[in-house]
């Protein structure tokens, strides 16, 4: 191959379409077992790569040069064949240093702990000394040599400003995993996840939640990525490539999740989203009916809402971790905080909001069947969805308008 990336598991890998949105080239994702590494980059069979976990120490003693940063950090991830000598570099650090920028998260004079000890862990370290932390701790669940564990963390360091997460609790498809809760930290000024799939992990929207700035890692793939492609070629990108990137692959990667009262829209306006843009429409009633063999009014009667609520949670995670579709909920799927976080880790909540007198009691939803039920849900639910909405739409128009305005909102 000519360019490309070597990792463990690159199933879910954004390199790819990183790279040829740079450039023309084909950008080959590579699989390769730790006993295929030194062989495969003994052959030399390329002008240039990409290296992922957990490679990026294995490659080192089979470099003829290393970068004196990429060396003093431990850590290569991109590797350029020239005329048959191998040369290592570190782009990861040009990339969370750009990460940090975008949040607006300064962390000169600050207190900051690293979760986990990989390669990843060393760039962030190195970041950290060279933009100025006043202390820095990383985080294992083993102990060691300038390591604690989290007892320690929890007992001695809950003062801790920044926090960065380089462990991979959290990534798809464990979206729900989680390497620490952040209650208890009182100082917090800042926290990064490298994880980029999904967008936005548990521990980012804990961090959100609570009015600390949080991201992922996808601005940081992006910038260590046009940076080795430089690297690669030789050459400069104009400013503002990746940000250009970095948001186009947001919108490819981002759900639009369509919640609201029954009968408000969200199938229809959401098949329609999905002709628009060419996505899938995933449809969580439809899932639990699919998984369940049986309709939703048969749920409620032979097994209860407490059931129909759990297997609904477990269809709005199936849906959730998709990225890039359309996700139509049910109309109490936002009543659970699960599911509100687990839609908002790839998706935008946009909140159809038809005036009551619009809606139509239907019996094939339990809870709004009649008038008065219907009434009932929506005044307990209104707030729930405004507060759980990322945007308001009017939902009194046609299937068309409100599929426009969302689309406006959307792609702007």
């Amino acid at each position: 191959m000519k360019y490309g990336l070597i990792g463990g598991r690159l199933g879910h890998s954004f390199s790819k379409i990183i790279h040829e949105r740079l450039e023309p080239d084909e950008y080959v994702l590579k699989e390769l077992t730790p006993e295929e590494v030194a062989g495969f980059i003994r052959e030399r069979g390329f002008e240039a790569i990409n290296v992922t976990i957990p490679y990026k120490e294995t490659v080192m003693p089979h470099l003829d040069e290393i970068d004196g940063a990429a060396m003093a950090i431990g850590s290569v991830n991109t590797v350029v064949n020239r005329g048959g000598r191998l040369s290592g570099y570190n782009t990861d650090l040009f990339g969370f240093t750009a990460l940090l920028g975008k949040l607006g998260i300064d962390v000169n004079g600050k207190k900051a702990v690293i979760l986990g000890t990989g390669g990843t862990s060393k760039t962030a370290y190195a970041a950290l000394r060279q933009l100025g932390a006043s202390e820095i701790h990383k985080v294992s669940r083993t102990p060691g040599e300038g390591v604690i564990d989290y007892a320690e963390l929890y007992e001695r360091h809950l003062d801790a400003q920044i926090i960065i997460n380089t462990t991979p609790v959290g990534m798809y498809p464990d979206c729900d995993g989680m390497p620490i809760s952040l209650e208890g930290f009182k100082s917090l000024s800042g926290v990064v996840d490298v994880i980029y799939n999904p967008l936005r992990t548990r521990l980012v929207l804990e961090a959100m939640e609570r009015g600390i700035p949080a991201g992922g890692g996808l601005y940081m793939l992006v910038a260590q990525a046009v940076r080795a492609s430089e690297i690669f070629r030789d050459k400069v990108y104009p400013e503002g490539v990746t940000d250009e990137i970095y948001d186009a692959l947001v919108r490819d990667k981002e759900s639009i999740v369509l919640i609201g009262m029954p009968s408000s829209g969200k199938s229809t306006v959401g098949a329609r989203l999905a002709e628009l843009l060419g996505r899938e429409i995933l449809d969580t009633d439809s899932v639990v009916v699919e998984d369940e063999g049986c309709t939703i009014p048969e749920i409620f009667k032979e097994k209860g809402e407490g059931y129909f609520r759990d297997a609904e949670t477990l269809a709005v995670k199936k849906c959730a971790a998709r990225g890039g579709v359309i996700v139509a909920t049910g109309g109490g799927a936002v009543l659970r905080r699960e599911n509100l976080t687990a839609l908002r880790q790839n998706g935008r909540l946009y909140y159809l909001d038809r005036p009551l007198e619009l809606l139509i009691p239907t019996s094939d939803r339990p809870l709004s069947s009649d008038s008065s039920a219907l009434r009932k849900r929506y005044t307990e639910r209104y707030p729930v969805y405004t507060a759980a909405a990322d945007v308001r739409v009017d939902g009194s128009g046609s299937v068309e308008e409100v599929a426009n305005s969302i689309l406006g909102d959307f792609c702007k």
